[in-house]
């Protein structure tokens, strides 16, 4: 007999995309008297809730909870998970497009082996318009891609968390599950007390590891893909990856050992940078990489020149700034260059834009939040 199967989906303002999640999500394959999808609206005023109530008039196994001042994503997860009843907990969103046989080939793991807890796919592009400058970037970039995240990762088990250094919490050796394609045993979600936290994001990241304090094992399944439908313009997602910033401090703060780590993003190849890490009573990471040096050697040209133009006109100050220029436009190449590899290519100062801003924006938020829950995070170079 097959388990029954929970798919939750929070949604808010998803009438751009939530025809196609609804489309793709009624061509899955598994029996319909075996799962349930429960929607979970934090509030939406753009039809979103008359598109899915239309729909749960056909279908009886969709249901809907609706939670008017909805603080966060992982607020309406939560009161989602109230209301299911599954074996296996289905997580994606309002704007992504599981694959056919998705819930078979994630259960074919779940049976392996008994103590893994949850089992994530790979996470693709699906262009809602083909044009969209936003979206193309988005797929170049490889938003989202588990895989490209960790340095082309393979099907596999996760590595165990050992060092709970902050790196491993939230920086490049976080090996997480983002929730549009993930799902979890009953028993893992009763262990975490059916509760994401309340914060506007990162309750992902917070769900798993505490699922993985627990010992439970994770499992990437790249076939068990999903496609997602990005941001249709550049303020959204420059909102995205600020908050993605935003969540590193309070994760610190939570699970982290009290360490400080400085990643040498230029030595080693992706993800295994060189890193220094010591005992520290404020919790964080430094990332240097070409964002960061394009940024340090173009002050210091420019503080160079002005020195030797203005006040001390001598040698070693011209030797200083010029010095620090070709370092400046050899970080700055190396920063933008996968700009100029997008098509089309006569766009590509509006990718290189994209690229600058939304790295940008990722730092900042990172830094925004530091103080407050007392860390420390510059965020590292794209």
């Amino acid at each position: 007999m097959l388990p029954f199967v929970s798919i939750i989906v929070p949604v808010r303002n998803a009438s751009r995309t939530i025809t196609t999640t609804l489309d793709y999500l009624m061509k899955v394959d598994y029996p319909r008297d075996s799962w349930e999808i429960v929607f979970a609206d934090g509030g939406s005023k753009d039809g979103t809730v008359e598109i899915i109530k239309e729909q749960r008039s056909r279908y009886p196994f969709i249901k809907l909870v609706e939670i008017p001042n909805c603080p966060s994503p992982g607020f309406a997860r939560t009161e989602a998970l109230k209301q299911s009843k599954g074996e296996f907990i289905f997580f994606t969103d309002g704007d992504c497009a599981p694959c056919r046989d998705w819930i078979y080939k994630i259960l074919k793991i779940f049976e392996k082996d008994k103590k893994i807890g949850a089992v994530g796919g790979e996470i693709f592009t699906l262009r809602v318009d083909k044009d969209n400058l936003v979206e193309i970037y988005c797929e170049a970039f490889g938003f989202n891609r588990v895989s490209w995240r960790y340095g082309n990762l393979q099907e596999g088990y996760y590595p165990e968390l050992d060092d709970y250094a902050p790196t491993q919490i939230c920086g490049h050796r976080a090996y997480f599950f983002v929730t549009a394609n993930v799902a979890y045993r009953k028993e893992v979600v009763d262990d975490n007390q059916r509760k994401f936290w309340d914060l506007p994001t990162g309750e992902d990241i917070d769900f798993g590891i505490r699922a993985r304090k627990k010992d439970w094992k994770f499992y990437f399944l790249p076939s068990a893909s999903v496609e997602h439908m990005h941001r249709a313009d550049l303020k959204s997602l420059l909102k995205v990856w600020r908050s993605y910033g935003e969540a590193h401090p309070p994760l610190l703060a939570t699970h982290s050992k009290p360490y400080m780590e400085i990643i040498l993003q230029f030595i080693g190849r992706y993800p295994n940078h060189y890193i220094l890490k010591f005992p520290s009573f404020i919790k964080g990471f430094i990332y240097l990489g070409n964002f960061h040096f394009m940024h340090i050697f173009g002050v210091l040209t420019l503080f160079f020149f002005i020195l030797q133009w203005v006040f001390f006109p001598s040698l070693i100050m011209s030797i200083l700034a010029w010095g620090c220029l070709p370092l400046f436009l050899f970080f700055t190449f190396r920063f933008f260059r996968t700009a100029f590899n997008i098509e089309p290519y006569n766009k590509w100062f509006e990718f290189a834009k994209m690229k600058y801003l939304t790295n940008l924006y990722f730092l900042w938020g990172g830094l925004k939040n530091s103080l407050r829950y007392r860390t420390f995070c510059i965020e590292p170079s794209f």
